[in-house]
């Protein structure tokens, strides 16, 4: 998920983020890599079954998605990346003296991490998730400080905003509003992060850094919704404020992080440090933007090349080119580029009548959608293709009734109407790494439910990270989608 400019994550409709991990930093000459995974699960769920609450489901996803060795983070995911399942990834981290755990939504499209503070009055006390809700108190940390005004994290994550009525020893607030509406508020503090080091294959240690994160007051939208309910967002976009830079800053990591979010069995891998294998060619990051944006070509679907207008993705100007967040669930396109693709995609089938439910385009099928539909490329800068299957960007609701993935930018906001922003159906499925060392990403397509293997840079030694679900023990209610069952077969039956 992005926030809007400023404070705020990019206005971008529909960010079901994702969740991902701590990067490791360059240390200069001698540098130090470090490795690391966090373990992290989905929070709407994708293949929902028969169950009410159908049409509110489908909205709320257009709505959302000290110098020492350094070795890898382990961050283990939990979740799945299907709309009609959990809809995003999410982690467990560990904050505070003495250390108490918060699950936190993994976002690569926003910077600062922050959790709900006990002195919020309107957040949810319970998670439809099948997770117990923490509130953190400053008070009850011994670790913990209130950032103020004065100091220059204040200036960082404000963008040097910091209002002339915010006296030096005040502490320091912030307010984020993201795409869909929804918003948190509150101030600054910092404490020590609790995290998993990677320190041998499949084994980690417990290790912590002090890092500076918000302590939210005040929440809105969306994010006050019980139904998936979270302690809060762990940001690893590339701006100071971010938890990834924090830790390259204080020699605690390398810049360079990976995901793989499996949507076979759920959760996947989230880890910090230079992975060695699988291989990944990898794509330039454009310079100067504030998310990971990358060169998008051309689009093919099954072989043929889409005529577009030559400048449709193009980076300067009004548009912002194309988007890589894990945080968000769906993919978005200009809307001539969404109806080029989805003409195409069912040139095959005049018989098939698509009816709308919620902005999402369904329809009914039977049989194998790989075998009776064609595969999306997008081509990249450098040669780098990102294959979207049938069974990704057309997602089953019941036995026969799929809906479409894809969706038009015309329905977000004005900042995000003219940009391709692809989030997990796109990257399910795949190796994605983040080198920002290198300011280059690249991904392959691979078995999630596996393992990688990631170099310590400074040792030499690689360490093999193998895939986690938290969420193994979790079950979303399967009434969920029983009403959208209803809408749907009432529509497609007319």
């Amino acid at each position: 998920m992005e926030p809007s400019r400023g404070t705020s994550r990019a206005s971008l409709l529909p960010l079901l983020l994702l969740p991902f991990l701590f990067a490791l930093s360059a240390l200069g000459p001698g540098r130090a890599a470090a490795t690391g995974v966090f373990q992290v699960r989905r929070n709407f769920p994708r293949h929902q079954g028969n169950g009410p609450g159908g049409e509110e489901h489908l909205a709320a996803l257009r709505k959302h998605d000290g110098r020492r060795l350094l070795t890898a983070v382990d961050l283990p995911l939990g979740g799945n990346g299907i709309p009609t399942d959990t809809g995003l990834y999410f982690t467990q981290i560990g904050i505070g003296t003495p250390s108490k755990g918060y699950y936190v939504q993994v976002d690569t499209g926003s910077d600062i991490l922050w959790v709900n503070c006990i002195s919020c009055d309107s957040c949810p006390r319970k998670s439809g998730l099948g997770i117990d809700l923490t509130l953190y108190d400053p008070t009850a940390s011994a670790s913990s400080k209130t950032v103020t005004c004065g100091q220059e994290f204040c200036a960082t994550a404000t963008n040097g905003g910091v209002p002339p009525s915010c006296a030096a020893n005040s502490p320091c607030q912030y307010s984020i509003t993201y795409g869909d509406g929804s918003s948190t508020t509150g101030f600054f503090v910092a404490d020590f992060l609790q995290y998993d080091q990677v320190s041998g294959d499949g084994q980690t240690n417990l290790a912590n850094a002090s890092v500076t994160f918000g302590c939210g007051a005040k929440i809105g939208g969306a994010l006050g919704s019980s139904n998936v309910a979270l302690d809060g967002i762990l940001g690893f976009g590339q701006a100071n404020s971010s938890m990834l830079s924090q830790l390259t800053s204080a020699g605690k990591v390398t810049k360079i992080f990976s995901h793989c979010l499996d949507t076979v069995n759920g959760g996947g891998i989230f880890a910090i440090g230079n992975v060695v294998q699988p291989k990944v060619k990898t794509t330039p990051l454009v310079p100067g933007m504030p998310h990971y944006n990358v060169v998008l070509k051309t689009i093919d679907v099954g072989g043929s090349t889409l005529q577009l207008p030559t400048n449709i993705f193009d980076i300067g100007g009004g548009s912002r080119g194309t988007i890589i967040d894990s945080g968000t669930t769906l993919a978005y396109l200009p809307e001539v580029v969404y109806k080029a693709v989805l003409s195409a995609v069912f040139s095959n089938h005049p018989d098939v009548t698509l009816k709308n439910v919620q902005d999402f385009l369904c329809f009914q099928y039977s049989g194998s959608v790989d075998n009776g539909f064609p595969e999306v490329t997008f081509h990249f800068d450098g040669d780098l293709p990102l294959v979207v299957y049938p069974h990704d960007y057309l997602f089953q609701n019941t036995e026969d009734v799929y809906c479409v993935g894809f969706q038009s930018g015309g329905v977000q906001s004005k900042d995000g109407k003219d940009m391709v922003l692809l989030g997990d159906l796109a990257l399910s499925n795949k190796l994605v790494v983040y080198d920002l060392e290198n300011q280059v990403i690249g991904w392959t397509n691979y078995n999630c439910s596996s393992s990688i293997k990631i170099k310590d840079d400074k040792t030499g030694s690689v360490y093999t990270v193998d895939a986690h679900d938290i969420s193994h023990a979790w079950r979303f209610h399967k009434s969920l989608f029983s009403l959208l069952v209803t809408v749907l077969c009432s529509y497609l039956m007319l």
